[in-house]
């Protein structure tokens, strides 16, 4: 199932709207990827399936592509992503 847009983009304010669509641009390579991939898990043709993960991996780029300008616009995004990273390092020492 593909995702929906989780807010209506003509209704967020102006000085929001290019953080809103880097995270909808983010939302639809994540769509994108996990599609590709189960695809690839579906189909039992090796031509095909090297197709759709190397597809698949293409959109990771871009999902990379869309994140790393969101964190030059959100330095609240920047801070909680380092503060996720933490967690994690310290839940799985």
């Amino acid at each position: 199932m593909l995702s929906t847009i989780p807010i209506n983009l003509d209704k967020v304010r102006k000085e929001d709207l290019d953080r809103e669509t880097l995270r909808v641009g983010i939302i639809a390579e994540l769509d994108a990827v996990n599609l590709y991939e189960q695809l690839a898990v579906m189909t039992e043709n090796r031509n095909i399936k090297k197709l759709l993960l190397d597809i698949a991996k293409e959109e990771k780029t871009h999902v990379g592509e869309f994140q790393a300008l969101l964190l030059k616009q959100d330095e609240e995004q920047k801070r909680e992503l380092e503060e996720g990273k933490k967690e994690i390092d310290e839940l799985i020492k």
